[in-house]
């Protein structure tokens, strides 16, 4: 399945609006999960994005970071460094994060073996493991290729594997996403 990544920055980059991006995206039928990143953006400008689009895209919707506005999303992804700011003890992390959003979808960036492994004692939906291959979005981004692919296997949550994933990418459970993001302006 895949998971589309649409970030803001890529957008603006690539000058792309989001009305052009939600079009295309709706010709695939299946992207079941999108995940809304903006890391710069005010809370006013993520808010009118995140309802346009609920207004133009039906599947699953995920806020990226931005809790405060968990009330027009389906679910939450955080990052390593984001969840550790509710508390360096990650159980009570996400416990803290689940009083805020309930039973909504919650997912959490890893990394490596180190990090899959502790996300499989959390209350996630799923984990996003990346970097898997280079990728002009993220040049800070470790990749590591197919050494993440075995680390997959040590994860009791579903996966999505993201960084240069390619929609004729084929991979093997637990990996049942393919988090694509610069990959979806190739029309």
């Amino acid at each position: 399945m895949v998971y589309a990544l649409v970030d803001k920055e890529t957008l603006q980059a690539k000058k792309v609006s989001l009305s052009e991006l939600l079009q295309h995206i709706n010709t695939f039928n299946n992207i079941p999960i999108l995940q809304y990143r903006n890391k710069q953006g005010s809370l006013e400008e993520k808010k009118a994005d995140m309802l346009f689009i609920r207004e133009h895209y039906k599947g699953t919707l995920i806020i990226n970071d931005t809790i405060e506005l968990i009330q027009y999303a389906d679910g939450l992804h955080i990052g390593q460094e984001d969840i550790r700011q509710y508390s360096m003890n990650l159980k009570e992390a996400v416990s803290l994060i689940r009083d805020k959003i309930g039973s909504k979808v919650l997912g959490l960036s890893t990394h490596n073996k180190k990090e899959i492994v502790e996300a499989n004692s959390l209350h996630l939906d799923y984990i996003g493991l990346g970097a898997f291959r280079v990728t002009n979005t993220k040049s800070e981004a470790n990749v590591g290729g197919k050494a993440l692919l075995e680390a997959a296997r040590y994860s009791q949550h579903p996966v999505g594997i993201i960084g240069g994933v390619r929609m004729d990418d084929k991979f093997e459970k637990p990996i049942v996403y393919k988090v694509i993001g610069s990959g979806l302006y190739n029309f």
